[in-house]
């Protein structure tokens, strides 16, 4: 195990490392959005002299409803990703809903994710642990931040110790989330660098009809807590153009022009807790 994950030549995230950001829109929805967001991001990125990894998801395979925007198609969603790859510079963070996704997602991804809701699935984790790509793990809403210490030996043991461990809440009630943050220092303590979910943390499951619902002003002071704990070594945050307009998790994506000062501020705080 190690306190240390690398993403790419360039990027390692952990002990003694600058806060991590991890960011992007919830979905490969065109590649406009995709390559408007990243240019944007990676612009930020460089200013703030912030590592910057570049999320989104190819498809959405765990929606609330049969009627709501799942993928472009793979491939092509793929082939964005890897565009933004190229043209950034940037190394890319998406997730796998089944084992024959990994191979093909590998090729393009430096992260590899797990969703929270699939954290349990063993062949999942393997499947991802093979490529030799660094894995995210999400903690499902409804486990205990100890219980991922045997998700995580489901990669290790197949000698890929590269691992972040994500919090994003967990189920309180029915269409509710909270954060426990002593899940960010109980993590930390198995040996893997810890990411906060600034923005599913903020979400309302279900809580909106067909839709997640979400409470996005929570988003940020969520995210500086996580960062006082002193346990977090990257910030996950969901971002688009126009949240309102978005296809997926319009409820809880953060806008785009606010992305600069919030980092900044971020940053800033993760510097002084460190310090």
């Amino acid at each position: 195990m190690t306190a240390v994950c690398r993403v790419s030549k360039k990027i390692l995230i952990g002990d003694g490392q600058p806060l991590a950001i991890i960011a992007g829109p919830c979905v490969v929805e065109n590649e406009e959005i995709v390559l408007r967001t990243a240019e944007k991001l990676k612009t930020i990125s460089d200013k703030l002299e912030l590592p910057l990894i570049f999320k989104s998801s190819y498809k959405k395979a765990n929606r609330s409803s049969a009627d709501s925007f799942v993928t472009i198609g793979m491939e092509k969603a793929l082939r964005i990703l890897e565009k933004v790859k190229n043209l950034f510079d940037l190394p890319i963070l998406t997730d796998i809903h089944q084992e024959g996704e990994a191979k093909s997602v590998a090729e393009v991804s430096d992260i590899i994710q797990i969703p929270a809701f699939l954290c349990r699935q063993t062949n999942l984790i393997q499947a991802a642990a093979r490529t030799g790509r660094a894995l995210n793990i999400k903690k499902g809403q409804f486990m205990a931040p100890e219980d991922m210490a045997l998700v995580a030996e489901k990669a290790t043991r197949l000698g890929n110790p590269n691992l972040l461990l994500t919090e994003r809440g967990t189920s309180f009630g029915y269409h509710n989330l909270v954060v426990d943050m002593r899940g960010l220092l109980i993590m930390q303590a198995l040996g893997f660098p810890v990411v906060f979910d600034a923005t599913h943390s903020a979400q309302l499951p279900g809580g909106a009809g067909e839709i997640s619902g979400g409470q996005p002003e929570f988003a940020f002071p969520l995210a500086k807590a996580a960062i006082a704990t002193g346990a977090c070594a990257a910030i996950f945050i969901e971002t688009h153009p126009n949240p309102k307009k978005a296809l997926s998790d319009s409820k809880t994506q953060l806008p785009l022009n606010e992305m600069e000062s919030i980092l900044q501020q971020l940053k800033t705080l993760h510097q002084y807790i460190c310090s």
